[in-house]
């Protein structure tokens, strides 16, 4: 049995996946690294390949080529230790129908016992689990909510979590969201896949977006941030110069009537300060910064490879 390494964290070298007979490619040549105490996202449409990069690090699906090791164990050869250390939950988690929730989490601990007595029910109140009912009959959110459950009461160095909050209302997704800062501040290695972008924001301190198999960015969601467009909308005296502002680098005009125009703009601020000045303004607004848009200039393509 190999030494496990704390400091380690996550780390994916050329990780590739084909299936079938045609060796359809599902990742190609996937690397990249989460330290402990980081939340990292990973993002990507549907069929980008994160599902497929999730099961392969849990060992339900075996590599084509590459490597990945977690807290040291590599993914194949040590995945049954690796599984004590890893809390996993799925997209949308459903076995066992007939146990009802104490019943399934009783299950679990007896397999694995917890290290602090009832901290399963502690979650459970948290996050307004209901255990008294079969998981068939739970809704999405609820059956969800038993499957992070047993994901967390183990206290695991590492979460790996593809799309964790679906079928969650917003108010246990805040709950959530303070779950994954605590782990952050125990030093857990948090790898989650998600849609929601908002959510990314929120909770993750780095995110990868992945297309087709391959990793295409990288980013801090600071980095994200000030790539963001500002919006600005600006009302003019007289007529709206639209040449002129179509000219400026980065700028996109979204809207406009008479003397009113909405813009988006990236990068530097200057050449639309310059041209603002040179025409009497009336008014100007500033909103907050389009994060999304950024994240969604990525999925479809139009952003920068890494």
């Amino acid at each position: 049995m190999p030494n496990k390494d704390r400091d380690s964290g996550l780390v994916i070298k050329k990780l590739s996946k084909r299936y079938g007979k045609s060796e359809q490619l599902a990742l190609d040549d996937l690397s990249l690294e989460v330290k402990p105490g980081e939340v990292y996202g990973f993002l990507g449409p549907n069929g980008a390949g994160k599902s497929t990069t999730i099961r392969t690090l849990m060992n339900f699906i075996g590599p084509s080529g590459g490597t990945a090791t977690i807290l040291g164990y590599d993914i194949v050869e040590d995945a049954t230790t690796l599984k004590r250390h890893v809390g996993y939950l799925s997209g949308d988690f459903s076995v066992y129908e007939k146990m009802t929730g104490k019943q399934y989490l009783g299950y679990m601990s007896e397999l694995q016992p917890l290290k602090s007595k009832g901290y399963e029910k502690k979650l459970g109140k948290r996050l307004k689990a209901e255990f008294s009912k079969p998981l068939g009959e739970l809704s999405r959110g609820n059956r969800q909510k038993i499957g992070l459950i047993q994901a967390l009461m183990h206290e695991p160095e590492v979460l790996i979590l593809d799309e964790p909050t679906s079928g969650f209302d917003p108010l246990i997704q805040e709950e959530f969201y303070g779950l994954m800062k605590e782990a952050k501040q125990r030093g857990v290695v948090v790898f989650a896949s998600s849609h929601i972008l908002s959510e990314v924001q929120k909770m993750c301190d780095r995110v990868g977006i992945i297309r087709e198999g391959k990793l295409i960015v990288e980013r801090s969601i600071a980095e994200m941030a000030s790539e963001a467009a500002q919006t600005f909308d600006i009302t003019f005296a007289d007529k709206i110069p639209l040449t002129e502002l179509k000219k400026i680098k980065g700028l996109k005009v979204t809207s406009h009537n008479q003397n009113r125009v909405t813009i988006h703009i990236h990068g530097k601020l200057a050449p639309l300060f310059t041209l603002l000045s040179k025409n009497n303004i009336t008014g100007i607004d500033t909103r907050t910064l389009d994060l999304e848009e950024v994240f969604l200039r990525f999925y479809e393509g139009k952003g920068e490879r890494r």
